[in-house]
C-alpha cells in the first residue's frame, strides 16, 4: 500500500468518507462525467438496491482501474474448503453425538490464508444465502501478490495465534488474537503475516449481514458498542506488477491473472466496509442476584433469519468477567438446545471444560445434543465457596445457528478429533436422595 500509517474510523454501519489523496472524492455526485484525478467510480453493493434505507449497505469506490479489468478465470484444484451442508454430508450418516477436537497443528508446509483454510463443519446453502461454515485457518506465509474475493459469504475472522494484516480494497486492518475482523462479501483482500505462522477461526456467513443485536430491556448501552468498531481509511498499493486473483463462487475456487494490483482504491465513501473489533471493549451483562442467565447475553454480532429471534448465526463471546450470583451453579448448566453450537477457544481456560478444551481446538454440539460441564467442573462448581469470583485470562466464542452443522470428512478423520469426548460425563452418578 502507499506509505500511509495505519489509521481507522470508528463505528459499525456508519456512512464513511475517506481519501488517500486529497481531492480524490467527488463532491455532490457519486459518478460524475469526469471523476477527480481521472479515477473510475465503482459501486460495491452488499444488499439489493431496494433494501430499506436502514438496511442498505453499499460503498462507492474511486479507483485507478475498475475491477472488471482482469484475465479469464480458471477452476482451481479442490482444497479443504467446503461450502454448505450438501457439500459436506458424511457417509455413513453421523450419530447425534457431541464432537470435540484438540488444537489443530500448524505444519511446516507452505500455505497462505487461502491454501491453509480447512472447513470443520457447515450448514445451509450459499446459493440460497442461508447458513454458514466454520473453518480453521493454518497459514505459514503471506499472500504476497495474491488477492481473494469471497462471493459466497461474509467472513468473520477470529485470530487465535499470530497477528494478521488484512489488506483490503478499502484500506488496511491489523488484527491480533483477542480481536476480530468482519470482511463483507465481495470485497477483495489479502492476508499478510507480520509474526510468522498463524492459526485461527473463520465464520463464513452465507446469510444476512452481521449486525449488532437489539438490546431490548438492557437499554441503549451494553454488549458491543458501535463506536468501538474500527473501519480502515483509504489506502492504495502503488507497487507495479501482476496479481493472481482468486474468487470463491458457488462453492468453487477460481483464479484469474490481473496485470495490476486490485488494491487501487484511492478514495471511497459508504457504509459497506471491513471492520475490526477488540473484545476487551465488550460490556458483559450478567446476574447480580441468583441464577445463570442464558448465553445469549454474550451476543456480539448477529445474522438474523426470516424467523424473528432465531438467528441464522449468532456470534457469542465468553470474555473475562465477574461471577457474583448467590446459591447458583455458575458454569453453564446442562442443556439441550434447538440451536446448534460450534465453539472455539482463543486463549485461557473455558470454565465448563477446564481440561479437555484447549486454545486452537473446537467443539460441536448440534441441535438437541445434550452437553454441559464435565465431571470435574461439576464437582468443583457444586462445592465452591460462592464469593465474588473473576474469570480472567480467557476468551471463548461460539458460532450458534438455527441449522444443524454437518462436519466435513477432514474434521471427522482428523487425528485431533477426540474419540472419547463423551467419557468426560461418564462419572456423573445417580445421586437421587428421596
Amino acid at each position: 500500500m502507499n506509505d500511509t500509517p495505519l489509521r481507522y474510523q470508528s463505528g459499525f454501519g456508519n456512512e464513511f468518507a475517506t481519501e488517500a489523496v486529497a481531492g480524490a472524492l467527488p463532491q455532490g455526485r457519486n459518478s460524475p462525467q469526469r471523476s477527480p484525478l481521472a479515477l473510475y467510480p465503482e459501486l460495491l453493493s452488499g444488499t439489493a438496491f431496494t433494501a430499506p434505507r436502514a438496511e442498505n449497505r453499499r460503498s462507492w469506490l474511486y479507483r485507478r482501474q475498475p475491477s472488471v479489468v482482469s484475465g479469464r478465470y480458471q477452476l482451481m484444484p479442490a482444497s479443504a474448503w467446503r461450502t454448505g451442508g450438501d457439500a459436506v454430508v458424511p457417509v455413513p450418516p453421523l450419530p447425534p453425538e457431541p464432537l470435540r477436537w484438540a488444537p489443530f497443528p500448524i505444519t511446516d508446509a507452505p500455505a497462505d490464508f487461502i491454501d491453509g483454510m480447512h472447513t470443520l463443519a457447515a450448514n445451509g446453502d450459499a446459493e440460497a444465502q442461508v447458513g454458514l461454515a466454520a473453518h480453521v485457518y493454518l497459514a505459514t506465509r503471506s499472500m504476497a501478490r495474491r488477492a481473494f474475493v469471497n462471493a459466497d459469504g461474509e467472513m468473520l475472522i477470529v485470530p487465535q495465534q499470530g497477528r494478521l494484516t488484512l489488506v483490503t480494497e478499502l484500506g488496511v486492518l491489523s488484527v491480533a488474537p483477542g480481536e476480530l475482523a468482519v470482511l463483507p462479501r465481495g470485497v477483495a483482500f489479502k492476508v499478510e503475516l507480520p509474526d510468522g505462522p498463524v492459526r485461527g477461526y473463520v465464520c463464513e456467513n452465507y446469510g444476512a449481514h452481521f449486525r449488532l443485536p437489539e438490546l431490548g430491556p438492557i437499554g441503549s448501552n451494553g454488549l458491543a458498542n458501535a463506536r468501538d468498531f474500527l473501519a480502515p481509511v483509504a489506502a492504495f498499493e502503488d507497487t507495479p506488477g501482476s496479481y493472481e486473483l482468486v474468487r470463491k463462487s458457488s462453492g468453487h475456487l477460481w483464479r484469474a491473472p490481473m496485470a495490476h494490483s486490485p488494491f487501487n482504491v484511492v478514495a471511497w465513501h459508504g457504509n459497506l466496509t471491513p471492520v475490526k473489533y477488540d473484545t476487551v471493549n465488550f460490556m458483559t451483562i450478567g446476574s447480580i442476584s441468583f441464577d445463570h442467565p442464558d448465553p445469549s447475553i454474550f451476543t456480539l454480532l448477529t445474522s438474523p433469519s426470516d424467523t424473528p429471534g432465531t438467528a441464522n448465526c449468532d456470534f457469542v463471546i465468553f470474555p473475562p468477567r465477574w461471577l457474583v450470583m448467590e446459591d447458583t451453579f455458575r458454569p453453564p448448566w446442562y442443556h439441550r438446545n434447538m440451536m446448534s453450537e460450534f465453539m472455539g477457544l482463543v486463549h485461557g481456560e473455558y470454565d465448563a471444560k477446564p481440561e479437555g478444551f484447549k486454545p486452537g481446538g473446537a467443539s460441536l454440539h448440534n441441535a438437541f445434543v445434550p452437553h454441559g460441564p464435565d465431571e470435574e467442573a461439576f464437582e468443583r462448581a457444586s462445592s465452591a465457596d460462592l464469593k465474588p469470583q473473576k474469570l480472567e485470562h480467557t476468551l471463548a466464542f461460539m458460532f450458534e445457528s438455527r441449522l444443524r452443522f454437518i462436519p466435513t470428512m477432514f474434521a471427522l478423520n482428523s487425528p485431533q478429533r477426540d474419540a472419547r469426548y463423551s467419557d468426560c460425563w461418564a462419572g456423573l452418578q445417580d445421586r437421587f436422595q428421596p
